[in-house]
Order: structure tokens, then sequence, then C-alpha cells
């Protein structure tokens, strides 16, 4: 295999992987038929592993490690680099930037009592 095909062995890889990934773990696909599958899953491992990006790239990048590389060696540190570079395309398509951050804190004793509750609904 020549260098250049190396790279673009590597370049198609790599979408293809952020592609993939992408599809199973924030699309509905088509005919909704991954939220479907989604759903049936639930809260299982697999269900879970359906949620998370960075986790499923891992598992979705073990084949296209074997299409880009040869020899043991480099398959593994090819599937590390295509799982990297699915989660860096996913960083630079910005679609983690729309979700507002989660942020919990403990209610202080006021923010227990009805008092407060009435201080609210009056201020909406």
């Amino acid at each position: 295999m020549t260098e250049t095909t190396a790279w673009f062995r590597l370049v198609i890889a790599g979408l293809a992987v952020w592609r993939a990934t992408h599809l199973l773990a924030a699309e509905d696909g088509p005919w909704d038929l991954i939220v479907r599958i989604r759903l049936k899953l639930g809260t299982s491992i697999w269900g879970h592993l359906m949620d998370c990006f960075h986790c499923l790239s891992l598992w979705i990048s073990i084949p296209f490690a074997l299409f880009v590389a040869d020899g043991v060696l480099s398959r593994v540190v090819a599937w590390l680099a295509l799982s990297g570079a699915a989660c860096l395309a996913e960083r630079v398509s910005g679609e983690h930037l729309n979700k507002p951050p989660v942020f919990f804190e403990k209610a202080t004793e006021f923010e227990k009592t009805t008092e407060f509750e009435k201080a609210t609904e009056q201020s909406h």
C-alpha cells in the first residue's frame, strides 16, 4: 500500500466512523429505525452504549481499523486514531454546543419550604 493510499484510507475511514457513530448515537435514522432500536434497548448496557458517542466510536472503529492498517500493533493504533478522529469531528460539528450544561446544586433550607414556592410563583 502506498503512502497516499494509506492516508486516503485513514481519512475516509475516519469520516465513515464519525458518520456511523453519529447515526447510531444522535439521529433517529431512516423511518425512525434507529430511535426504535434505541427505545427497545432501553437502559440495558447496549442502550447506554448507544447514548455515548465516545464509547460507541470505540466499537464502530474496530472494523475500519482492519481496513486501514496491517499488523496487530498498527491496527490497534489505527483503532484508537479512528475513534479519536470521530470524537474530534463530533466536537467540531458543534452539536454538543446546542445542549445547555446540566448543573445541580443542593437546595438550601429556605428552598425546601413552602415560603420559597410561594415566592417563586409570585415572580412568574
